[in-house]
C-alpha cells in the first residue's frame, strides 16, 4: 500500500495513477485521510495492489472460520481477473452445506466484504476441497446431454434457478454448439439458464 495526497481526491489520483502507470478507473484506492493545514487542506488516498485484496479476501475468511472455531486453511490464485479462493477445513461439509448453500453464502460474504473496504467490484469465486470444481463438471456434462437433446427436439430447456458462476459454465460449454444459443432470464437469486435451438 502507498499513499498519495492532493488537493482533492481527482488530484491524488492522478498523481497516483502517473507515478504507477495505471489508469485511475484501474486504481484500487481509499480515501484515508484529510488533513487540514493553516492554509490548505490534503486528501489522502491509500493506494493498494490485487495482492493487498487477496491478503484481506483470505485474511477474512480465516477469521470466519475461526469464529466457528472450524481449522482451515486457504490458497488462491489470479485466473483472468477473477480470484480465486479454495478453502479446506476439518469441516467441509458443514462449510458447504445442503447443495452448497452455506458455500454460496460465504462466497457473498467475502465479496461484499472486499467490495465495502476497497470500494470497488471483484470477481470472487470460493471453492471448498474442489466442491465447486466437482459441480461445474457435473453440470456442464448435463448442459452438453440437454444442448444434444435440444438439437433433437428442437425445444426450449430451462434450468432451475443458479448462481452467476454456475449459470457461466453452462453458456461456456454451449458457447460453440452448433444450433445452439444459451441465455440467461429472470432477476437476482431466481435468474436461470435456458438452451434454446436456432435454425
Amino acid at each position: 500500500m502507498k499513499t498519495y495526497s492532493g488537493k482533492t481526491v481527482e488530484e491524488a489520483l492522478q498523481i497516483a495513477a502517473s507515478e504507477t502507470g495505471t489508469a485511475i478507473d484501474d486504481l484500487i484506492y481509499i480515501v484515508s485521510d484529510k488533513k487540514k493545514g493553516l492554509f490548505n487542506k490534503k486528501i489522502v488516498v491509500e493506494v493498494y495492489d490485487l495482492s493487498d485484496v487477496i491478503v484481506f479476501a483470505e485474511e477474512y475468511l480465516l477469521g470466519i472460520t475461526d469464529a466457528l472455531d472450524i481449522e482451515s486453511t486457504v490458497k488462491t490464485r489470479l485466473d483472468d481477473q477473477v480470484i480465486r479462493i479454495t478453502l479446506d477445513s476439518t469441516h467441509n461439509p458443514i462449510l458447504i452445506g445442503r447443495n452448497g448453500k452455506t458455500l454460496q453464502a460465504l462466497n457473498e460474504l467475502v465479496k461484499l466484504a472486499v467490495s465495502n473496504h476497497f470500494h470497488k467490484r471483484f470477481r470472487i469465486l470460493l471453492d471448498i476441497n474442489g466442491y465447486k470444481e466437482s459441480k461445474y463438471s457435473r453440470l456442464i456434462r448435463m448442459a452438453r446431454r440437454i444442448g444434444h437433446e435440444t438439437q433433437r427436439t428442437k425445444t426450449t430447456y430451462t434450468f432451475d434457478p443458479m448462481p452467476a458462476d454456475e449459470r457461466r459454465a453452462i453458456h461456456n460449454a454451449l458457447n460453440n454448439m452448433p444450433n445452439i444459443r444459451t441465455e440467461s432470464i429472470g432477476e437476482g437469486a431466481k435468474r436461470q439458464v435456458q438452451i434454446i435451438y436456432v435454425e
